[in-house]
């Protein structure tokens, strides 16, 4: 199971003895309460993963790590694609408004954030002012003109749209791999490294 556990994923299964003593109470309260938690991209030892521990409020993330063998059920961002929320909010109708088009464009794609927490478990976590954050599986290159075009359409959508480019080697944001500069952020579990090419995996960190 360990391996084939990706950033972004949901995971059933923590339970508050699992978590250091020094947890804060919402922390405990939240695990108590049989919330998912995120999978982290950071290094962590082969019997666990690193995960994180979503509160009600934004500033309200705790990163910790979970037993593999606890883990009850998963959830992948690309299970959410379809999935829908009858809630009037921006982000919800920004999925609704991108849903085609992303179902057309031939790569994998998923949601994550609050839009894909609350899509998995119906627990409310998106609000009037929330962004909504997507991944896209590309295991092949993405040119960088396609990348802006496909800037383009997110950034018509009825909210701020964050989407994740996820290479065989870390993740890139597309608003980033879609900009002027020459180098982007590429980050994987052991660093965050400025790359000319994230699909290169001979490529060191400038």
């Amino acid at each position: 199971m360990v391996n084939t556990l990706l950033a972004h994923d949901l995971l059933w299964g923590m339970s508050p003895e699992q978590l250091p003593a020094d947890a804060p109470t919402w922390v405990v309260d939240s695990v108590s309460a049989g919330q998912p938690v995120v999978v982290r991209r950071a290094l962590s030892a082969p019997d666990v993963i690193a995960v994180g521990v979503r509160g009600r409020s934004r500033e309200q993330r705790y990163a910790t790590v979970m037993a593999v063998d606890a883990v009850q059920r998963r959830v992948k961002p690309e299970d959410l694609c379809q999935a829908s929320i009858d809630r009037d909010l921006p982000a919800v109708h920004a999925l609704q408004q991108l849903r085609p088009m992303l179902n057309r464009c031939g790569w994998v794609w998923g949601v994550s954030g609050s839009a894909g927490f609350e899509l998995a478990s119906g627990i409310v976590a998106l609000h009037e002012g929330s962004d909504l954050d997507l991944i896209l599986r590309t295991p092949q290159v993405l040119e960088r003109l396609k990348a802006q075009e496909l800037l383009k359409i997110l950034d018509r959508a009825q909210c701020q749209v964050d989407m994740q480019l996820q290479t065989p080697f870390g993740a890139v944001a597309l608003r980033e791999w879609a900009g002027p500069a020459r180098r982007v952020l590429l980050k994987n579990a052991r660093e965050a490294c400025l790359v000319i090419d994230p699909w290169n995996p001979q490529e060191q960190a400038a």
